[in-house]
């Protein structure tokens, strides 16, 4: 069992006895092991899956089983996303159930929309001046949030359950919900209020087929409602017949009705005695999300959510869909020369995620022998060097670089030092071999005894220095300052290095603000002899002959008085103490 470990916050780890199982565990659970993708997310239990698709990239929002619940145990709503439908990046959680003033509980399956340039999150929870289920409304500029509560109330209650939110052709919106009834209202194109009453759709046995043994609910549906449009058809996919739930389907020729019951899309099955689907067209393919109980420690309070690939019959209608540990294969390859989150993770072992001080998260908890797998990592002609963001309050361990597996072909190994502190951030960076084409990347991580490090970011480079193949490091990392202050005003600048190997050397750049807020800066030096910078991050570079200059990123250019920001580089030749000058632009 893991002893929690205070992150950023103080908060110490809530991963429970569920986790004690080993990956290995987990494949052993799972046909199709080699290959198992589904669950998506294994650093938490998920449920209640509302799939969103914006800017070419599907953003998955989900609720959170506690771990160890015995009943529907969720505090907050959390959110992920990818490009690839195969690496999903944990965005962590930006609505909590303490977003809401007037909520006291549960926060329970909801779904995300976005309209007018912004997002707009509907979801259930216990309102607690009446103890009774309502819909709330939060909203956000970003599809990750953070969300606030857009009308500081609930925007409708009568006790049910599970809204889904829906914008037809002609730009009005409808808000769906329920268990045991089905309602609609019709939205304002605010998206935070509606006109009329909620109205409730009769549930038919023709429209929602015929349920056996319960007088008092005579069809198959039970909650979770899914409504959107496709091909002039409108789908209304739904929990069935509790308890154990499948999922099943109705159709209508507009948006209220009337209804005709298609059939079943998910029969019973997975281990978790509920489930609840989202359906999406994204990369020209169709995609079916789902929960199950498939990770160590599930079952019908413990659920993860999945997802499969699937296509519509001619007339229409939606096949028999199961579930699969493989889950659905990859759109396109992930590019590993361009900046990604150490949380985009395909499959993982030991490790987990948490908010990290420079924003976002980060992925943490690492002991000896985890990892992560990030699949599908096209490298192209090839890779030669490595560089990550990390941080250790141990005395850190190594990054293995392995291809195919967690015992494959070794591409290289970063050293990581003790940094001070487990949001204390540094670069490190190392060289690569043999990474070449397209191959799914493992992380393995190495070292002594507790936790090790933690890790932020990683990046490739197709130039530098190459890797020799071996387990040993090829860099020898130092902490220790060599900076030259510039003098006091607008900005100053402080270098160190963080790395050196044969032939080459990475460093770091901290720029402080001066007494005033500045809106960018330019950082300048010269190399020495032999010296030469070919990367930077964080930064935009320049050179002429000697002389380097590294301007703010997009992001980081505006400093609040005495507040810092850093950039790293990588550079050849051996490392030295450059004398530093920044200017405010």
């Amino acid at each position: 069992m893991r002893i929690a470990r205070p992150g950023p916050s103080g908060i110490p780890s809530r991963r429970g006895l569920a986790w004690i199982m080993s990956l290995f565990s987990v494949m052993m659970l799972l046909p199709a092991a080699a290959r198992a993708d589904n669950p998506i997310v294994q650093t938490v239990y998920t449920a209640d899956p509302a799939p969103l698709v914006h800017n070419g990239r599907v953003y998955l929002y989900t609720g959170h089983d506690e771990d160890g619940s015995t009943y529907f145990t969720m505090k907050e709503w959390r959110v992920w996303s990818s490009a690839d439908m195969v690496n999903w990046t944990d965005h962590g959680s930006p609505l909590s159930v303490s977003s809401f003033s007037w909520a006291g509980a549960d926060a329970w399956a909801g779904q995300a929309i976005h309209r007018n340039g912004r997002f707009y999150w509907y979801v259930p929870t216990k309102n607690r001046a009446t103890g009774r289920m309502a819909i709330g409304v939060a909203v956000s500029d970003s599809p990750t949030g953070p969300f606030k509560d857009a009308i500081g109330r609930p925007l409708v209650e009568n006790g049910e359950i599970d809204p889904t939110v829906f914008v037809d052709d002609n730009g009005q919106a409808y808000l769906y919900w329920g268990n045991p009834n089905l309602w609609y209202v019709k939205l304002n194109a605010d998206m935070t209020s509606y006109s009329g009453s909620p109205t409730k759709i009769p549930l038919t046995t023709a429209g929602f087929g015929t349920r056996t043994g319960d007088a008092n609910r005579p069809t198959l549906f039970e909650e979770a409602p899914w409504v959107y449009k496709r091909g002039g058809l409108y789908y209304n996919v739904f929990a069935a017949k509790c308890c154990s739930e499948f999922i099943a389907y109705s159709t209508a020729p507009g948006p209220t009705g009337p209804w005709t019951y298609r059939g079943t899309i998910m029969p019973t099955q997975g281990g978790s005695f509920t489930n609840h689907a989202g359906v999406i067209d994204f990369a020209g393919n169709s995609y079916f999300f789902y929960h199950n109980g498939a990770l160590p420690g599930g079952g019908g309070f413990t659920r993860s959510v999945a997802v499969e690939r699937f296509a519509y019959n001619a007339d229409g209608t939606i096949p028999v869909i199961n579930m699969t540990a493989t889950g659905a294969p990859q759109v396109g390859t992930l590019n590993p020369y361009v900046r990604q989150e150490a949380e985009t993770i395909a499959w993982e072992s030991g490790v987990e995620t948490e908010p990290s001080s420079g924003g976002g998260m980060n992925v943490g908890y690492i002991e000896n022998g985890d990892h992560i797998k990030v699949k599908g990592v096209a490298f192209g002609a090839g890779a030669k060097t490595f560089t990550a963001r990390v941080a250790s309050g141990s005395g850190g361990g190594r990054i293995e670089l392995r291809l195919d597996g967690v015992n494959g072909a070794l591409a290289g190994t970063c050293a990581v030092p003790g940094t001070g502190g487990w949001q204390s951030w540094t670069t490190v960076s190392c060289g690569v071999n043999g990474a070449t084409g397209t191959h799914d990347l493992y992380f393995r991580y190495t070292g002594g005894s507790g936790y090790l490090f933690n890790v932020d970011w990683w990046q490739f480079g197709s130039d530098g220095p190459t890797a020799t193949p071996t387990p040993t490091p090829t860099i020898t990392p130092t902490v220790t300052p060599t900076a030259t202050p510039a003098p006091g005003g607008a900005c100053d600048a402080t270098y160190r290095t963080t790395g050196s190997w044969s032939g080459g050397h990475q460093g770091e750049v901290t720029v402080t603000a001066g007494a005033s807020a500045i809106d960018g800066w330019t950082v300048r030096w010269n190399l020495g002899g032999g010296q030469t910078v070919s990367q930077v991050w964080g930064g935009t570079l320049s050179t002429t002959g000697s002389a380097v200059s590294v301007s703010n990123a997009s992001y980081n250019g505006s400093l609040q008085p005495s507040a810092s920001t850093t950039f790293g580089f990588l550079a050849g030749g051996a490392p030295s103490a450059p004398s530093l000058t920044c200017a405010a632009s």
